[in-house]
């Protein structure tokens, strides 16, 4: 018997009763690696004469393709029977009940930001950002709020350090200030944001959201403010009429300053925006002072503009029905199920994602 057919009646021996690819593998690399024996019996080849060569050669190729068809079909027979395997112990009980989940929701604030943040993008304003804790000058004295102001105190403002140096910021202003140092005019911006008051109550937090808006360029005056804001009112309450009012007032950083006033009605027991004889305040405004603009080195006899400050959750409580401003931190996810809106499904107001 030839060494060829030793070899060949070894493996297929070996072959009939293998169950294991680890096992297929060394039998692949006894047979066929470097120094496997199929391989050994190629190197002979070149010793032998030309006859017994063509011989050999034919014989030991037809033995080489006869085991590598076996050890595919093994293989294969193996990956079936494991995939057989995992199918019949790894099956979903299809009558279990679903695994119950909670989709997020965004909250009121959120939305009504980017709501406002839209609707003065369609008028030319940008949106800009300062941090959360300022410094006195760029919070008070940049702003022409002198040293008595009762803001100044203690128990109207966090201060951060005994000399009154660094505060959580009363309001978005600081940001006009910085926007105003850092460039040249003219400015159209908004500031939204979180402020900080002490102060605690159904309508008051500690901590609110505020946006600010100023802008600064030549003969601007307080028509193009009231047109501004009789723009904005219309769109975020989305009404086709808005009766609004400017009643006097007096702000350090605006000279002359106002409170503006919306007209509404009750209709059961709800708000009704721009309807109605009674009136809201919703706002303060007026004309940038220009010792703020001297402040913030803009020449005032040559630049003027107007600036504007809203509470954000102030204008979510009217819009979205919601009467406690308390509930807004409270994090209820009860509350927020109900007031908060599915990011797939938000309404057409929404104009951050519909636009």
């Amino acid at each position: 018997m030839s060494d060829i057919i030793k070899i060949k009646t070894e493996y297929l021996n070996k072959l009939k009763n293998v169950s294991d690819l680890k096992e297929i593998n060394q039998i692949k690399s006894e047979l066929f690696g470097k120094s496997g024996k199929i391989s050994d019996e190629f190197k002979k080849l070149g010793s032998q004469n030309s006859e017994e060569r063509k011989k050999i050669s034919s014989e030991l190729n037809d033995t080489k393709s006869e085991l590598q068809n076996l050890i595919e079909k093994k293989i294969k027979d193996i990956e079936i029977n494991e995939i057989n395997l995992k199918l019949k112990n790894e099956r979903i009980d299809v009558t279990l009940p679903e695994r119950t989940f909670n989709r997020g929701k965004i909250h009121p604030v959120s939305q009504v930001i980017d709501e406002i943040s839209s609707i003065f993008s369609e008028i030319g304003f940008s949106v800009e950002e300062g941090p959360d804790v300022e410094n006195e000058y760029n919070n008070f004295t940049a702003l022409n709020t002198p040293e008595s102001h009762p803001a100044r105190d203690m128990h109207d403002t966090f201060y951060l350090d005994k000399n009154k140096k660094f505060l959580l910021r009363t309001h978005t202003s600081p940001v006009q200030v910085r926007t105003m140092l850092k460039g040249k005019p003219p400015f159209k911006i908004i500031a939204p944001g979180r402020t900080y008051r002490s102060d605690s109550d159904q309508t008051h937090a500690p901590m609110f959201h505020q946006v600010e808006g100023l802008h600064i360029d030549k003969n601007i005056n307080m028509a193009h403010l009231k047109g501004c804001l009789n723009y904005f009112i219309k769109e975020f309450f989305e009404v086709d009429k808005i009766k609004m009012r400017f009643r006097p007032s007096h702000f350090p950083f605006t000279e002359p300053s106002a409170e503006v006033d919306i007209g509404y009605e009750m209709k059961d027991g709800k708000i009704i925006i721009g309807e109605g004889d009674q009136w809201l305040e919703i706002l303060g405004c007026g004309m940038v002072h220009p010792n703020v603009l001297k402040n913030v080195k803009v020449n005032p006899s040559k630049y003027q503009g107007y600036a504007f400050g809203i509470g954000i959750d102030r204008l979510a409580m009217l819009k979205y029905g919601i009467n406690d401003l308390r509930a807004f931190f409270e994090t209820d996810y009860r509350w927020l199920s109900h007031f908060g809106f599915d990011p797939l499904d938000v309404p057409s107001s929404y104009r951050g994602l519909s636009r």
